[in-house]
């Protein structure tokens, strides 16, 4: 039991870590996504007002850190099965509410994708949220961002439960679905009227 704890008291602090600010520090661009009007501090602003090399570094951190505790505490012998979806989902509840940052973190979109890797080789959950992902973004557009991803996420989670994915992972992407959603919700994030376009109808 204190290991189980323990562990995911892990996971959700290596999500804790904002690598938008790490890598901004880093790469001489502090506070940089402050420029940006939702002030996220995620992957998108790191490219957009970092640069490439500050936006791909901290795209491999947000994916790190979702990955490496999800992949890693699966495999410690003492890990309790009732603890799974709590962990697959604990570093995307510690990047939008980070303990580092007084609980003012990001939405939790790479960081989410790290962790659905880290269920390594079970690839069936990731690939289904990167495919509703290109998806929204290309053949069937809907925009803006923010339903974009409101969509992608919801699609995700009836995909998996209806192509039977296993159900702890399907508990853990409802809790990343509802805090991601909830988190938009509270964002400065451009909002506007939803629209949706055929690739052909551009």
């Amino acid at each position: 039991m204190r290991t189980t704890l323990g562990l995911l008291l892990l996971a959700y602090l290596s999500g804790s870590v904002l690598f938008a600010n790490v890598m901004g520090d880093l790469f001489g661009k502090r506070a940089m996504y402050r420029l940006s009007p939702d002030q996220n501090p995620g992957v998108a602003n790191a490219y957009k007002f970092g640069g490439f090399w500050c936006g791909t570094a901290t795209l491999v951190g947000e994916l790190g850190k979702g990955f490496l505790p999800v992949y890693f505490f699966l495999r410690v012998p003492d890990f309790q099965q009732w603890a799974v979806p709590m962990l697959i989902a604990a570093p995307v509840i510690g990047h939008i509410l980070p303990v580092f940052y007084r609980f003012h973190g990001g939405k939790g979109i790479a960081v989410t994708f790290g962790c659905l890797l880290g269920l390594f080789p079970y690839l069936k959950p990731v690939i289904a949220l990167a495919l509703f992902f290109i998806l929204f973004s290309t053949g069937l557009k809907i925009s803006p961002h923010f339903f974009r991803t409101i969509a992608a996420y919801l699609f995700s989670m009836a995909a998996m439960v209806l192509t039977g994915v296993a159900p702890a992972v399907c508990f853990a992407f409802l809790i990343i679905t509802g805090a991601v959603c909830i988190r938009m919700h509270m964002s400065k994030e451009e909002r506007g009227k939803m629209e949706v376009k055929l690739l052909w109808m551009r």
